[in-house]
């Protein structure tokens, strides 16, 4: 038994479980031996994950490296983007256990800086892709939206397969990402460009639905939430807000996931409610489409404690049931536009995924690190401009044609 081995073996381990859990016991199973044989190898469990960044790392330069040196010389900065956008995913589609590791270990550290040191170390300089390519303006926006898109595909690919990818999946998922990216939906750009923001962003503002405050107890969960975090809310400050014992309000929840579940849900609805109503307002399909986005940045904005609780429960791997999903397709199928209706009702309700996504994406990663680790996070996020969401929802209706003007 080499370094090598314990290290492939705690990225298969504990990517499964999506490193809810990290124990040296695990690997010991998994590889047939004794927990102290471990030790041999590696000093602790901190050790182990210290050999995790640098494998995770020295891995995924070497496979992209022949396609940065291409994009890097490539002049048009689409091209250089897509060129590596198309690496980056086929290596994540390749490795599942490598792009678990990057959403739970890597890309949701607050180190963001020493990131790309890692990555600068082993001559790789992504800033030369945000930073936009010969003399042209710079483009942060449009390579966080790539990169989001590219992540949420990957991730739907992973969600239920872990069997070996076969090349043929390789190329579909690829095939969806890069239309995604470059198109969009395909709608009419002058349609697109033809729309009063500003109107339809007033009509919105403010009309969010006031279900929860009708929920005493999610009400009470959603307040220890937003003061104390998802990571370090408990079940006694809950209790204690609501009024109940601990042993009482285990009647209402089987446990933290469940309860922090439970107000994702209710939530769930109340925005897709929000969205539906300022949907019917209108008879103008891209009016709706942005009418529903904007509605649910804008209740959003007003539940911080829920974008908070998001992305505490990604990791816990939180499953939306059909019911849910069947509202958020039903949503989208509202908006009538004939880009829409072309596909099937699994691809619609993937679609309406990726654009929640997208929205959540923004709101949670529009502020930089270092404003998420502080507690002005959640203003941060409430703060992020209308603009931003304008060039969001080009970039769904337009892919990066969208930024062409």
């Amino acid at each position: 038994m080499t370094k090598n081995d314990i290290i492939k073996a705690a990225f298969k381990v504990w990517g499964q479980g999506f490193y809810r859990t990290t124990s040296l016991s695990q690997i010991a199973r998994e590889l047939g031996v004794s927990k102290p044989a471990l030790y041999r190898h590696f000093k602790s469990k901190d050790d182990l994950l210290q050999a995790m960044y640098v494998a995770y790392f020295d891995d995924f330069a070497g496979f992209i490296r022949e396609a940065y040196d291409k994009a890097i010389a490539e002049e048009n900065w689409q091209e250089s983007c897509l060129t590596m956008m198309r690496t980056f995913a086929e290596y994540y589609i390749r490795n599942r256990e490598a792009f678990i590791f990057s959403l739970i270990r890597i890309y949701s550290r607050e180190e963001r800086e020493s990131i790309r040191n890692e990555f600068l170390a082993r001559g790789l300089d992504f800033e030369i892709f945000v930073q936009g390519k010969g003399g042209g303006p710079a483009r942060p926006i449009e390579f966080h939206l790539i990169m989001a898109t590219l992540i949420f595909w990957v991730a739907q690919f992973h969600q239920d397969k872990s069997e070996s990818v076969k090349d043929e999946q390789v190329k579909f998922v690829l095939a969806e990402i890069e239309r995604s990216v470059t198109s969009g939906l395909s709608l009419d750009a002058k349609r697109v460009a033809s729309l009063n923001y500003g109107k339809l962003e007033e009509q919105a503002a403010g009309k969010q639905f006031k279900n929860m405050e009708e929920n005493a107890l999610l009400k009470a969960v959603a307040g220890a939430v937003a003061e104390a975090g998802p990571w370090n809310v408990s079940m006694e400050m809950v209790a204690r807000r609501a009024g109940l014992s601990k042993s009482g309000l285990y009647a209402h929840f089987k446990n933290k996931q469940d309860m922090l579940g439970q107000l994702f849900i209710t939530e769930f609805y109340s925005f897709l409610n929000a969205a539906k109503m300022q949907i019917e307002t209108t008879l103008v399909p891209e009016e709706q489409l942005y009418l529903g986005i904007i509605s649910i940045v804008d209740y959003l904005r007003c539940r911080p404690e829920l974008l908070l609780s998001i992305e505490w429960l990604k990791t816990r791997k939180l499953d939306i049931k059909k019911a849910a999903l069947k509202k958020l397709r039903q949503i989208i199928d509202d908006i009538k536009l004939d880009a829409i209706r072309q596909f099937d009702q699994q691809m619609l309700i993937m679609i309406a995924q990726w654009i929640l996504f997208m929205i959540v994406n923004i709101l949670v990663w529009g502020p930089s690190l270092q404003e998420r680790s502080n507690k002005n996070w959640a203003k941060s996020a409430a703060d992020i401009p209308n603009e931003s969401f304008r060039m969001l929802f080009r970039y769904i209706a337009l892919g990066l044609e969208g930024f062409n003007e």
